[in-house]
């Protein structure tokens, strides 16, 4: 095929492949790929609306969810609009410059989004352990705080990847198979020594990211020490119903990101296309129900919702 063609194709540039034995599906695959794409953006475009708009619910435990819909935003937008271009209109070529671009924007918003649940978990903590100190521990100030903390850690470890992986020579054949700038999958195309870039992948997948759930298991084993020291099992029921929501996040991002991770560099024996649509589930379905788990567990936010959708 002519699209295969790489004689007069930009040395610089890299050619993304999308999923491999599964070209002919590729516009059916875009089909469930645009509507989870628009379904999230939506959901987190509304949650940010009437977080901003409602004085009623600038309140410190919303913060939080704002910035879970911004960084969900980055991780889906960082990766579906090139998929898009590349299901829809076959325009699957991809400059060095924009592969480590896209590369940058998607691993910030990943490991923010990580920092996030901590934070979240935190607040959960304190609302159940130390309720009477709330007010003063927990305030928007405070939680501002963390997020640009977050931020700052998260631009600080994926900044030298890109970096890192630019120094890199790469072969002759710049053909990527995946629908995305994945590290790995660039790495792969290396001719150099990539030992430093699998390390330092592994150690932003695993020192960061265990870190963060080390200190939200630690979080959430202090909260459930609080709530059975509370005789009342009604008190129960609605002390762990505060956090379920949180719960269910966590078990749909951390393990899949995990797959993505150790698959790429130890799962030879799964398949390609498995693994790629895996890969971009991930990408589009954390930021199309993280609205809704959270919307749903928030009685407040509810309210204001149907008042904005009936306003339609």
């Amino acid at each position: 095929m002519a699209v295969f063609n790489l004689t007069h194709f930009d040395a610089s540039a890299f050619f993304l492949m999308g999923i491999p034995d599964l070209e002919a599906a590729r516009i059916w695959i875009s089909i469930p790929f645009s509507i989870f794409y628009i379904m999230g953006l939506l959901g987190n475009f509304t949650l940010l609306y009437v977080i901003g708009k409602e004085q009623t619910v600038h309140k410190p435990k919303y913060l939080p969810l704002s910035m879970l819909a911004l960084t969900d935003i980055g991780t889906s937008t960082s990766v579906v609009p090139k998929v898009m271009c590349i299901v829809w209109f076959n325009l699957k070529g991809i400059t060095l410059g924009g592969c480590h671009t896209q590369m940058f924007f998607l691993y910030v918003s990943t490991v923010m989004h990580s920092a996030v649940l901590m934070t979240m978990a935190f607040d959960s903590c304190v609302t159940i352990c130390n309720p009477l100190r709330y007010a003063t521990v927990i305030t928007n100030a405070q939680i501002a705080k963390l997020g640009l903390v977050g931020l700052i850690r998260a631009v600080l470890f994926v900044l030298p990847m890109p970096v890192v992986l630019s120094r890199q020579p790469f072969c002759a054949k710049h053909i990527i198979p995946h629908m995305c700038c994945d590290h790995m999958a660039v790495v792969k195309m290396s001719c150099g020594d990539i030992t430093v870039n699998r390390m330092y992948g592994l150690v932003i997948a695993f020192v960061i990211i265990m870190l963060d759930l080390t200190l939200i298991a630690l979080s959430y084993g202090l909260f459930i020490r609080a709530v059975l020291r509370e005789s009342s099992k009604k008190a129960h029921q609605k002390s762990f119903s505060t956090c379920t929501d949180h719960i269910v996040v966590n078990k749909m991002s951390y393990p899949s990101f995990l797959f993505s991770t150790v698959t790429y560099r130890f799962g030879q024996g799964i398949a390609p296309h498995l693994h790629i649509i895996l890969t971009n589930l991930y990408y589009l379905l954390l930021p199309m129900f993280n609205p809704m788990i959270y919307d749903a567990k928030t009685f407040e936010l509810c309210e204001k919702l149907r008042k904005y959708t009936c306003r339609i």
